[in-house]
């Protein structure tokens, strides 16, 4: 499929699948960096039922040392997005989920029903996971509900149909922030099904990890002057974000000026 076949199959349905997105050695990289994580931080699960008591995260990936640079700017995913949200979108959330066998089925949920928008509206948020394992219905594969996207929020807790959505490992899901998903049941005897779930959000939509306390300054000094864009130390369109009409990127680590909104009128 093509970025335009993505996008639009994100309009219709509220969700695609990109097949083999990603190259194998990065799979390989991200899967060990994350299990050297989950060890030094000692990695338990968070035992309420909407995290999972069975499951373990990571979170505020960026800030920690390995490939996490390399996943918001993917040449095979950044372009749907931005199809989606327009440019200038921001990362909202990098964090992995690792679901264990026993962990019972996430409560229906929309990633954006924290926001005090009418449904359905335009896209604001839109996430992905990446499948670090294989995907399937036993380990826990996330269960989405396609064209709930132009439906109200779900009430939570309660029972929707579902199907799963099952992808190869190297493969990413991508869903609108409306879309009706959880993470599924895993009742396998001994699959993990892990993740990295890399959330994006429109520019004038605030983030739902703060990048640019939660990357520590040397850290965020390694990043490319795309990256640093893309964890808010850029304008949106010339004016959201701004410093006395430059950007935080600019001012902090010489990044190249963007172009204030009200001078692009100068004659």
């Amino acid at each position: 499929m093509t970025v335009a076949e993505h996008v639009a199959r994100l309009d219709e349905d509220g969700y695609t699948i990109v097949e083999d997105a990603i190259e194998p050695a990065l799979v390989d990289a991200l899967s060990a960096a994350l299990g050297r994580l989950e060890d030094d931080l000692d990695t338990r699960p968070s035992a309420n039922r909407f995290e999972g008591a069975v499951t373990k995260r990571v979170f505020n990936l960026l800030a920690h040392d390995g490939p996490w640079p390399e996943v918001p700017v993917h040449p095979a995913i950044a372009p749907i997005i931005e199809g989606n949200l327009g440019d200038g979108f921001l990362i909202s959330s990098l964090a992995s989920v690792s679901i264990g066998p026993g962990e019972s089925a996430q409560p229906i949920h929309a990633d954006d029903q924290m926001m005090r928008l009418a449904k359905p509206h335009f896209p604001t948020v839109c996430n992905t996971m990446w499948a670090l394992t294989d995907f399937t219905e036993e380990n826990g594969a996330t269960r989405i509900v396609p064209g709930s996207h132009r439906l109200k929020t779900p009430s939570y807790g309660e029972a929707y149909e579902s199907i799963p959505a099952l992808m190869r490992r190297g493969s990413v899901l991508i869903w609108t922030g409306s879309l009706w998903h959880g993470g599924g049941a895993n009742v396998s005897a001994d699959q993990w099904r892990t993740g990295i779930a890399m959330n994006y959000c429109a520019g004038f939509i605030r983030q739902q990890e703060n990048q640019q306390l939660g990357v520590p300054p040397e850290r965020m000094a390694s990043f490319s002057p795309e990256l640093r864009e893309m964890c808010g130390l850029g304008m949106y369109r010339g004016l959201i974000g701004n410093i006395e009409k430059r950007s935080p990127a600019e001012i902090l680590y010489g990044d190249p000026p963007q172009p204030a909104l009200w001078d692009q009128d100068t004659p």
